[in-house]
């Protein structure tokens, strides 16, 4: 990590900076002035999410363009203008840096910061046309899932006695996912049960025969990889996708080997289920329905050699 970064890319400046505007949307919270809880809501996300890229690397979050911030995320203060990222590209990076900053998470994020621009750079208002339970126990989820990424929590974030409100949304939130999936789950496996027995079979060895690089139409985004899972309602063979978080290159191989085996892990944005069409989205919705959203296998793949200079 550079020694001397410039403040506007630091990750405890940054930080701070978060807490001093999340600070202002709850007190404007307190007032009732629910378009300005939203805009400085809004604007805490953005410094807190840029803190969290900031604390692996600074670099992650300047403008990658921009010489000049460049140099100053390598720690050489070439100019006083640094220029960061974009939201949107923040909120991408951030699915590759926060296990539970999924598709989910990011959609909602990029959300707030286009309706923060529009707020500010059109006559349009809206903030003032969003229902607060429309946005509000979200927010603190995506706040929540990137302190927990940074080691830190709500309650360190706002305060203790702030964080008593946002938890218990928090909390509230949950309970309510939770029983939504629950009852999805088990509307699918009511259809599904309420099939004949003959049909039931048909269509459970119509799924064994699936297989996952062919389900790539089955979901909405494009991943790093699909498997097969187990439904949670009708038991048939099913599939999750998602984006890889990491490998490593596995220790059990041989000295000699040209091949190598290489641990990977993804972490679940989407299952589906082509038998009873039980749909699941994010990692949240996966966790409810008792399905793990960590996926672990092992890929062998040919070695890469450095080449050998000066041996001619």
């Amino acid at each position: 990590m550079p020694e001397n970064v410039y403040i506007a890319i630091d990750s405890d400046a940054l930080h701070a900076k978060s807490k001093v505007y999340v600070g202002r949307a709850l007190a404007r919270k307190g007032v009732g002035d629910l378009d300005e809880y939203q805009l400085w809501a809004s604007l805490a996300l953005e410094l807190l999410g840029k803190a969290a890229l900031a604390r692996k690397h600074p670099s992650l979050v300047v403008d990658p363009t921009h010489w000049q911030s460049m140099f100053v995320a390598a720690g050489i203060n070439v100019t006083t203008d640094v220029k960061t990222i974009a939201a949107k590209t923040l909120f991408e990076r951030l699915t590759h840096l926060v296990p539970r900053f999924d598709k989910t998470v990011q959609k909602f994020c990029q959300d707030i910061a286009e309706r923060r621009n529009a707020e500010l750079h059109s006559a349009d208002l809206p903030f003032r046309t969003m229902r607060l339970d429309a946005w509000e126990a979200r927010y603190w989820h995506a706040c929540d899932t990137i302190l927990h990424q940074m080691g830190s929590s709500l309650e360190k974030w706002l305060g203790a006695a702030d964080a008593k409100a946002p938890r218990q949304l928090l909390e509230e939130a949950a309970n309510a996912l939770d029983a939504a999936v629950k009852i999805r789950v088990e509307a699918a496996k009511e259809r599904f049960g309420a099939l004949k027995k003959s049909e039931r079979e048909r269509l459970a060895a119509e799924a064994d025969l699936r297989e996952p690089h062919h389900q790539v139409e089955l979901f909405k985004g494009r991943y790093d990889e699909i498997w097969v899972e187990s439904c949670p309602a009708c038991k048939c063979r099913a599939f999750m996708t998602g984006e890889q978080s990491s490998e490593e290159i596995s220790e059990e191989r041989d000295e000699y080997a040209i091949w190598e085996i290489v641990d990977r892990e993804f972490l679940g944005e989407e299952f589906r289920c082509p038998t009873c069409d039980l749909m699941l989205m994010g990692s949240d919705e996966i966790d409810a329905s008792g399905l793990s959203y960590i996926h672990e296998d092992q890929q062998e793949r040919e070695m890469e050699y450095e080449p050998d200079y000066g041996n001619d």
